[in-house]
């Protein structure tokens, strides 16, 4: 109840206006993209708790140290290891397959710019546990965020990968500089 009345309030006096679908009504894996500043976290927050969606989401390790891990663990923080990614993606889908419910917010272009590819681990999430993509965005253009569609992932990972780009191509994020183009090694061969 908190939280809704906080992402009221935030929604009311804030420059951005919150646009696109509904809350996904089951488990989902939610991209947020294009990832360019730390106000993208801000704004998650104030999607998820505005639609009433339950949310977890990945960050690094480094962001759960000391005092701030308690409060990053409470607003559905899950510390990811970057020496060794694939674990917290087995773990993730070892919570599904459990029966933990939950959407999972995933920032595939990592580290708010400077990456060539996005990381695929929201895409083997997704493939690994049948939970659909939904579409979160940020677009600094229009001054709109919110979710897009929720889609499901066929397996073809090009052709899975075209309609994300395509949805993505006019959304420029907090800071246009940094976006990373929406592409995963896997597409490239180079994988």
């Amino acid at each position: 109840m908190l939280r809704r009345l906080l992402a009221r309030v935030f929604w009311a006096f804030s420059r951005w206006t919150l646009a696109g679908g509904r809350a996904p009504d089951r488990p989902t894996v939610l991209i947020g993209a294009p990832h360019t500043s730390n106000w993208d976290f801000v704004l998650m927050l104030a999607i998820a708790w505005r639609l009433g969606i339950d949310v977890h989401w990945l960050g690094k390790k480094s962001l759960f140290h000391r005092w701030r891990g308690t409060i990053m663990r409470r607003l559905g923080g899950i510390p990811v290891d970057r020496a060794d990614p694939a674990r917290v993606v087995g773990e993730v889908v070892a919570q599904v397959h459990a029966g933990t419910v939950f959407g999972l917010v995933v920032t595939p272009d990592g580290t708010r710019g400077g990456n060539a590819y996005w990381k695929s681990g929201f895409y083997r999430i997704a493939r690994e546990t049948g939970m659909p993509v939904t579409l979160g965005f940020v677009d600094r253009a229009t001054m709109t965020t919110g979710l897009g569609p929720t889609m499901e992932l066929t397996g073809d990972v090009s052709a899975d990968m075209d309609r994300i780009r395509a949805f993505y191509a006019d959304k420029h994020g907090v800071r246009p500089e940094r976006r990373t183009e929406p592409r995963l090694r896997e597409e490239t061969g180079s994988a």
